[in-house]
């Protein structure tokens, strides 16, 4: 009885008892409620399949999918000073940024690549929500000085993906001194002749709105992106009156002339090769355009053409 009891049965209850599934293996879905599986959802750059509710994307993930091959080379951004202030509310500001840089596996809240799309080269910039809400700090604002420094030195356009909650509070007036810094780089880009196209992403506020975000020569916006200086519940609380429906969303601020398109992510990287292409004065782009031939494609011409000769 003892070996039935202590081999058999937790043997056999090993083999059929139920597996536990990984937590992240399906992720709910904002907007409709609905249970997407991990990959369904990388595949659709993380739009929901049911609905076509845009989720949060990393910029990594995003360069990957923008880029040819998902090959580009990271731009280096000066670091600046880590702590000027020697901020301190609940916890020590580097503590925060530490926190941060696990969570997310990211040096700080901005990426800044260089690469083809379509064959187009460009320069592109991407904030990361999920670190410390994108704030845009003295990181930032290096981050995008570096980025258009690289596509004035290399003639290329500047693409720039904007998602922040604002200026980062910890590095107080040094945080605001970013909004004229990266205005002044925009500048640049402006006299070189060089287009500048941002894309406005969920959500957008604050400082950013107020500065490099909306001075873009072309203004996309990825749809339901929420895109404001002060957000709705801080007007509503302000002015005692309900906004209406859609207020500060992309859609809203297409319709009243602020944004020229709103584009669904899964589009984006085709609207933007026509973009760069046509600001570029370039050849328009060749969808579906194949590799150069290799050596194996040399060799197997003659043949190819022997047969049907024959024939």
């Amino acid at each position: 009885m003892n070996w039935i009891t202590n081999y058999v049965r937790p043997r056999i209850n090993s083999i059929f008892s139920r597996r536990e599934v990984p937590e992240n293996l399906w992720s709910k879905c904002e907007s409709c409620g609905t249970m997407l599986f991990h990959r369904e959802i990388s595949d659709n750059l993380n739009v929901c399949t049911n609905c076509g509710h845009h989720m949060h994307i990393t910029p990594r993930d995003r360069f990957h999918a923008l880029f040819d091959g998902g090959v580009y080379a990271e731009v280096a951004v000066p670091e600046p000073m880590a702590d000027p202030l020697h901020f301190r509310d609940s916890k020590r500001y580097p503590d925060r940024v530490r926190a941060a840089q696990k969570g997310t596996g990211e040096k700080e809240a901005m990426l800044v690549g260089a690469g083809e799309i379509g064959r187009t080269p460009v320069v592109c910039a991407a904030q990361d929500f999920s670190f410390m809400a994108g704030s845009m700090g003295m990181y930032v604002g290096n981050a995008i000085v570096a980025a258009a420094e690289e596509a004035v030195k290399l003639g290329r356009p500047l693409i720039l993906f904007s998602a922040a909650g604002g200026a980062r509070m910890q590095e107080g007036i040094l945080s605001l001194m970013q909004m004229p810094r990266t205005t002044v780089a925009v500048q640049m880009l402006k006299e070189a002749g060089l287009p500048y196209i941002v894309v406005l992403t969920h959500p957008t506020t604050g400082g950013v709105t107020a500065s490099y975000a909306m001075l873009g020569d072309v203004q996309i916006a990825e749809p339901g992106a929420l895109i404001c200086f002060a957000g709705p519940r801080v007007i509503e609380q302000t002015i005692r009156e309900k906004l209406p429906e859609g207020f500060q969303r992309a859609e809203y601020l297409l319709e009243h002339g602020m944004l020229d398109r709103v584009t669904d992510r899964r589009d984006m990287r085709e609207e933007l090769i026509v973009l760069c292409r046509l600001l570029m004065k370039m050849p328009p782009p060749t969808w579906g355009d194949l590799p150069a031939p290799g050596p194996e494609d040399m060799v197997r011409e003659p043949n190819a053409a022997l047969d049907n000769t024959k024939a």
